[in-house]
């Protein structure tokens, strides 16, 4: 699992096309502020690990809402980070259970439409902990 992290004092993207050619149609528009972004790229070899990758992403989103005192997250798979790549019913599921445990823990999560690009565009703060990369 590779992630880059970023706190944002806007995010803002947009549907363009779809990358996978099996998911529903979707136009979508959506703003947040004051959030954390969560770029998150799966690799192959995170299938055998679930759960601890699980654990690490929600742990890492967490500590940078965390550093900003917010509870606002924006997941964004981001398919980029390395050659390895998972399955993306694999990247979806884990999308998927991230979501839940971070509404469960009182977190507003907005996701980016899995298997789309996307415009987007984003006002990251200066801070040095607004913007970081993690890999586990």
């Amino acid at each position: 699992m590779k992630l880059i992290m970023f706190y944002v004092h806007e995010w803002w993207y947009k549907t363009a096309s779809k990358s996978l050619p099996d998911v529903p149609d979707v136009e979508k528009e959506e703003l947040l502020k004051n959030a954390a972004v969560i770029f998150f790229h799966s690799e192959a070899e995170d299938e055998g690990k679930r759960e601890s990758v699980l654990q690490k992403l929600v742990k890492n989103t967490k500590w940078i809402a965390g550093k900003f005192n917010t509870k606002n997250v924006v997941l964004h798979s981001f398919n980029h980070l390395s050659l390895s790549k998972s399955s993306p019913e694999f990247a979806n599921a884990m999308l998927n259970e991230v979501v839940e445990r971070l509404e469960r823990t009182g977190y507003y999560v907005m996701t980016t439409p899995f298997g789309y690009f996307n415009e987007f565009k984003m006002h990251v703060a200066g801070d040095s902990l607004a913007k970081g990369y993690k890999e586990f």
